[in-house]
């Protein structure tokens, strides 16, 4: 059973296995069930319940019932009379009996035999005449309904006065189960027919009948589980697919009326789920669906004139119909903006037709008023003192969202609010009613704040516009004593922002220039007209300063352009005089003018630095570099002194005295670099090489640093080892340059934008860099002689670097070299502390020569050979202080380095001591004990331990007797290391000088 099946898609098979079950079908029951509170009756029911007709729904009970056998009688019989007629009958009968046996037979037994044999038959007529009245009385109400054409006329005081006519009570079998019948009729009876849906009332007139027939709501309840059995049954039997649908709409019809007629009680007075197998989930879908339809359905009654009553009476049919708020809210908004979009259709079908005249723009702005007005009332109800009795859902108006398409037609919605906007600014001037009118259109339609403002501004532009040719054509504008006002006014009126208004005066003013210049320059009158334009439009110069660099710029730039692509030979008189004419004629300033043909200048010596880059070697790269030098001297320079209007003979004055008072500080320093001595000719040599290339436009900003001294650097290479010219058999040929080289090189310099320093710096690179490959080669083992002194001197001289920088290379050199050596000698042992000091007082720098940790490594057995030294001293300030501050290391680090060597010194001299004694090497145990007193003094022990004490003994007699005489402090501190008792120490010390005991002779033995 899939629990879906109520609520599923029709199939496309005729007996769809998904709707073929609710549950397995149950037979009718002829007799009342074991329950007490619950009874269940066969009821007779039409074949199609939902396929009634308007006829029978208005008369329940079409034909009347005929009475038969005693039914005739008992009918015409109040309870009275029938009581009487059943005692009259009863009595005649026992009479009658009595008196026929009594005649008959004469005798008085067989008279009372005859009077039972009466009675008995009396009795059966007595029993079957009121056996008959509950039905004769349930015919009598089934006949008396059938006289009613609508069955709601019938009143519970109808039925009790039925029941006590003939004197039967309504829970009577027979009475009841025509009351079910009657009232499962008229149930079937309201519910819609085929292609029908609810209309709402359906509930309200079971539950008035049901109350009518005062029939209990278990006795219903069970009509109605009935009439969905046999819905499923007709289900069952329908072999079409509308047909089995039609049947599940039925049936969710009636899940619906049942749970709103029997309220909360319907969920255990209807098993749906028990006997059906419906699940809770299609229950509730069953009831939202048909909820839904429903509200949908009284939403339609309610159009754009909506009120507080319309709303109040949608609350209380939502929950009337059980519909949950989110619903309820969802549906009406829907609503309104089905509403809505009526207009919006409307209006974009006058909007995008054809013959569209003046006349459709007010059919159009009329349906979006509509639109506003709608919005405006459903606002207003929101706020309404009694805004929470009325429907879910009042408020503002919006058609994005729901089933609507209008997502997608956005274009749409734009062309409507542009007419909306346009028709506010038609009269000139926009009121504070329309903003807010058109703010609320922007939030109907859904625009976002940017798409309408753009409109928005788009249309108020075109109205600027407008209002602005009115003003210059009537003279109103030049009439004011105050622009700046008037204009102010304007975009007040219009609600138009002033720095939109301000770009719209630019634009006017760039669209006038450009008029103007389209012969290639400005005449007296056109800078008139311009001149009256910027002042009534009240434009600022900067403005007007940068249309005039864009405008006029892009024809200058277009100039320059053609001047430097017809190259070193093309820039002839004609060409100059076209330059001429465009940098005057277009009234731009000397700095705009030498900016604009700056980006076209430095866009061809990019172009040569490129293919310099690209080279195969350095003679091609330099040739590359020269033709960018003779085209920034034939066509830049002549070109600047064009665009100034100077003549090309005259040669700037302020800037050469700079540069001479410049390169004259720097000879006084460098003086000694000849390659530098070079690119500063003399006046003949400049007389012959003529006037110098320009340095106003360089390429400083456009090439990084690095870039632009490997450019310069590799042509002063070029002028200092001259053209190599290959040849075969793999030689070449190399052919030296004269001094002019030189000059190319100092102008190469300017058009790179390099500084004075720059340069300078750049042979000083070149030249202390061939200094020290030689130097090094010279100086290979880090020795300085007097020879080799006088070889760097000569060196020196050749190169032309000045005596300091030579001396630094040297001393980098030696340093260097030392470095390493004093490195080696560290690691292989060869330096010592007193070697360190020395080298210190020679002003050498060991922190730098020397890495921390071999100095720490140094220190370490420095520190080791005090210990294993035999003298039994130990210097602490010496240890502590004073080589941790020459060797530069950290002074508590070498404390613990210290006190580390001294724990496991000590016990090695003792045993070091024991093992000399037994070798019976005196001296070598003084001095193993000299080393355990100096370990001591570094870090103070406690009393040693050893396993033979005669060992100790000797250990103590032997250093108390050495040669010299060691001191009493010692003899004492070694006493009481050893652990030897004062009357020891005084019979060893009596006994003979370098005596080694028998202990110590066994000892060997046993080593």
């Amino acid at each position: 059973m899939n629990p879906t099946a109520i609520n599923a898609p029709i199939s496309p098979s005729p007996r769809s296995p998904l709707l073929c079950h609710f549950l397995t079908p149950l037979p009718l029951r002829l007799s009342k069930t074991h329950s007490p509170s619950r009874r269940r009756y066969r009821v007779p029911f039409p074949r199609c319940c939902a396929a009634t007709t308007s006829s029978e729904q208005r008369k329940l009970v079409s034909n009347k019932k005929e009475l038969t056998g005693l039914q005739p009688i008992v009918e015409k019989m109040t309870p009275p009379v029938r009581l009487a007629t059943s005692a009259l009958v009863l009595a005649a009968s026992l009479a009658a009996g009595y008196g026929l046996g009594l005649r008959l037979a004469g005798s008085r037994s067989i008279a009372l035999g005859g009077a039972a044999v009466a009675g008995a038959a009396g009795g059966a007529v007595v029993y079957a005449m009121n056996s008959a009245v509950p039905e004769v009385a349930a015919i009598g109400l089934h006949n008396y309904v059938a006289e009613f054409e609508d069955p709601a006329s019938v009143t519970k005081e109808d039925i009790e006065k039925i029941a006590s006519r003939y004197g039967v009570n309504k829970g009577d079998e027979a009475f009841q189960a025509e009351i079910c019948d009657i009232y499962c009729r008229y149930v079937t009876s309201v519910l819609p027919s085929e292609g029908q849906s609810l209309k709402g009332d359906e509930v309200e007139k079971i539950v008035k009948f049901k109350s009518a027939l005062g029939i209990d709501d278990p006795d219903a309840a069970s009509m109605h589980m009935e009439i969905g059995r046999r819905i499923f049954r007709q289900r069952l039997e329908t072999g079409e697919r509308e047909g089995d649908a039609e049947q599940r709409r039925a049936f969710t019809r009636l899940v619906y009326v049942s749970a709103l007629v029997f309220g909360d009680a319907a969920s255990f007075l209807l098993p749906w789920k028990r006997v059906l197998k419906v699940t809770d989930a299609q229950v509730e879908i069953a009831i939202r669906e048909n909820a839904k339809q429903l509200y949908a359905e009284r939403l339609k009654l309610v159009g754009r004139d909506i009120n507080v009553e319309n709303l109040v009476d949608l609350r209380k049919a939502q929950l009337s119909f059980k519909l949950s708020d989110e619903l309820a809210e969802e549906l009406f908004r829907e609503h309104t903006r089905t509403v809505a979009i009526e207009n919006i259709t409307s209006a974009l079908g006058v909007l995008k037709s054809r013959t569209r005249a003046v006349k459709s723009m007010a059919l159009v702005v009329e349906e979006l008023e509509k639109v506003l007005e709608f919005n405006n009332l459903l606002v207003s109800l929101k706020s309404h003192s009694e805004a929470d009795q009325f429907a879910l859902g009042v408020g503002p108006i919006s058609l994005i969202g729901g089933e609507s398409d209008f997502e997608r037609r956005m274009d749409d919605l734009k062309l409507l609010y542009r007419a909306y906007v346009t028709d506010a600014l038609s009269s000139g001037r926009i009121e504070e009613n329309k903003l807010v009118a058109m703010s609320q259109l922007r939030n109907i339609l859904g625009l976002g704040t940017r798409e309408a403002e753009a409109i928005s501004v788009d249309v108020t532009s075109k109205a600027y516009r407008k209002r602005l040719v009115n003003a210059f054509s009537s003279g109103d504008l030049e009439a004011q004593d105050s622009k700046a006002k008037y204009l102010q006014k304007l975009c007040e009126e219009l609600h138009f922002d002033a720095q939109k208004a301000s770009a719209i005066h630019e634009e006017i003013y760039r669209q006038k220039l450009q008029q103007c210049v389209t012969d290639g320059e400005l005449s007296d009158d056109n800078v008139a007209a311009l001149l009256r334009l910027r002042v009534m439009l009240c434009i600022p110069q900067q403005t007007i300063e940068a249309a005039h660099a864009e405008i006029c710029g892009s024809i200058f730039e277009k100039v320059v352009r053609e001047a430097i692509s017809s190259g070193v030979d093309g820039y002839d008189a004609e060409t100059r005089k076209s330059v001429r004419k465009a940098a005057h004629g277009l009234r731009l300033s000397r700095e705009t003018a030498i900016s604009i043909a700056s980006k076209a200048v430095r866009r061809v010596f990019t172009n040569y630095i490129r293919r310099a880059r690209s080279a195969e070697n350095r003679t091609e790269s330099a040739k590359e570099l020269k033709k960018m030098i003779a085209f920034n001297t034939l066509v830049v320079t002549e070109m600047l002194a064009d665009i100034k209007g100077e003549s090309s003979d005259k040669e700037p004055e302020e800037p050469v005295q700079e540069k001479e008072e410049e390169e004259d500080g720097e000879d006084e320093e460098w003086g000694s670099l000849e390659s530098l001595r070079k690119t500063r000719p003399d006046k003949e040599l400049a007389e012959k090489m003529g006037k110098p290339g320009q340095t106003e436009i360089t390429l400083k900003d456009d090439l990084p640093d690095r870039d632009r001294i490997d450019l310069y650097k590799t042509y002063l290479l070029y002028c200092l080892t001259g053209e190599v010219t290959r040849i075969p058999f793999g030689a070449q040929i190399t052919t030296k340059r004269d001094d002019s080289e030189y000059l190319l090189l100092n102008q190469l310099g300017g058009i790179l934008g390099l500084t004075s320093k720059e340069i300078v710096n750049i042979h000083v690179g070149l030249a202390e860099q061939a200094f020290r490959q030689q130097a090094e080669v010279i100086l290979a083992d880090g020795q300085l002689t007097k020879a080799r002194v006088e070889q760097l001197d000569e060196l020196q001289k050749q190169v032309g670097l000045p005596q300091p920088q030579a001396e630094k290379v040297i001393k980098n050199i030696t340093t260097t070299k030392m470095a390493n050596a004093i490195e080696t000698a560290v690691n292989q042992g060869r330096l010592n502390i007193k070697q360190i000091r020395e080298l210190k007082e020679a002003n050498v720098s060991l922190d730098s020569m020397i890495a921390v940790s071999l100095r720490e490594k140094l220190f370490k057995k420095t520190v080791n050979e005090i210990f294993s030294s035999g003298t039994g001293e130990f210097d602490e300030t010496e240890v502590y202080e004073t080589i941790p501050s020459d060797l530069s290391i950290d002074v508590e680090k070498a404390k613990g380095v210290v006190h580390d060597l001294a724990r496991s010194r000590l016990s090695n001299s003792l045993i070091q001591a024991v093992a000399l004694l037994r070798q019976r090497n005196a001296k070598g145990v003084v001095s193993s004990l000299n080393d355990l007193l100096a370990c001591d003094k570094a870090v103070p022990a406690e009393p040693l331990s050893w396993d033979v004490p005669e060992e100790l003994s000797d250990l103590y007699s032997i250093y108390s007797k050495s040669d010299p005489k060691p001191a009493p402090e010692k003899v004492s501190r070694l006493q009481y290391l050893l652990g030897i008792d004062d009357s020891t120490a005084t019979a060893l010390s009596e006994m003979e000088d370098g005596a080694f005991s028998s202990a110590a002779e066994e000892g060997n033995f046993v080593f």
